[in-house]
């Protein structure tokens, strides 16, 4: 006798069931395109596609984190299009930890809707999805749902469209690419937080030579206005370069007066945002103006990226991750 068919869940229970999942469907699609905002989309239009399907899901699971990876892909391969025409260098999207001063919790991140939250795998952080920009899509999304969410190449193929052994090509291309890029062992996070320590005690003081020295030779700063805010149009290069750039930058956030720099949690490493207190009282709530990740490696700063585009900070409230 056939087995009788898995009962269908009620639209409320489907929904309830979705929400749960929704962090760890963020996370895949944000992983893939390195944008919360279409992380966010790409969540929203699967969900009503699911409201669609006629018949019961064995694994709700197992058919949206594959429903949200086809469709992440496919935004992928047109956002590719549309970045090739942006202006100065493209950087992804930040999600910032509780926002937290020097010396005590506090500020946009307490609170937050646990609905906002994002499952970040501890393997995505803000440099490796810069690198994550140099893969095809299809090796991107190959490498982020095997080596990094889990999936089989069974699973991964019925996202790309390609046979599973294809798809175990795409993912052994991508590691090959990626460990190329990536000859430095990953860093404790004490010793990061270290880093950062000496890195904003030299650029609050203002201090050129202190800067200078925790900063590697060779760092490289990229910065992202998108042709709105001012930024640097290419990569600067190299220690005494870099530390002009960033006090010049915090010159005209001090001038202004308006402005503060407070430590975040920067896609789950420590870094820094640029926030502007609004409201009538003059801080009642802040709006993040700049988000800068740092990549640390042998007790130096070797990568600074500045994100200055409003349209990139525009839904940012100090995210848990």
């Amino acid at each position: 006798m056939a087995a009788d068919p898995a009962p269908r869940s009620s639209p409320a229970e489907l929904a309830e069931r979705y929400d749960a999942l929704r962090p760890r469907l963020v996370g895949v699609a944000y992983a893939i395109l390195g944008s919360r905002a279409d992380a966010e989309d790409v969540v929203a239009d699967t969900w009503l596609r699911l409201a669609g399907v006629a018949e019961p899901l064995d694994d709700l699971e197992a058919w949206a984190v594959v429903a949200v990876s086809r469709r992440a892909l496919d935004v992928l391969r047109s956002a590719r299009v549309r970045r090739e025409t942006y202006v100065g260098p493209w950087l992804p999207e930040p999600v910032l930890g509780g926002l937290a001063a020097p010396g005590g919790p506090g500020g946009a991140g307490d609170g937050d809707d646990p609905a906002d939250r994002v499952t970040l795998a501890d393997e995505v952080h803000y440099a490796l999805l810069v690198l994550l920009e140099r893969l095809s899509p299809a090796e991107r999304t190959a490498w982020v749902l095997h080596d990094v969410f889990g999936l089989t190449f069974d699973e991964v193929a019925r996202v790309v469209g390609r046979t599973p052994a294809a798809v175990r090509q795409l993912a052994s291309r991508a590691r090959r690419h990626l460990a190329a890029e990536r000859t430095r062992a990953p860093v404790d996070p004490a010793e990061h937080d270290a880093v950062v320590a000496a890195f904003a005690g030299a650029s609050l003081q203002g201090d050129l030579a202190g800067l200078v020295a925790v900063l590697d030779p060779d760092v490289v700063l990229t910065g992202d206005g998108g042709g709105v805010v001012s930024s640097a149009r290419r990569p600067v290069v190299g220690a005494d370069r870099v530390a002009r750039f960033l006090l010049g930058v915090l010159a005209k956030v001090d001038a202004a007066g308006r402005e503060r720099v407070e430590l975040v949690r920067v896609n789950g490493a420590t870094g820094f945002a640029i926030v502007r207190p609004e409201g009538p009282d003059g801080g009642a709530t802040t709006r993040v103006t700049g988000v800068v990740a740092l990549t640390t490696a042998g007790g130096r700063v070797v990568r600074v990226d500045l994100v200055r585009n409003p349209a990139k900070l525009a839904g940012l409230r100090g995210l848990p991750t």
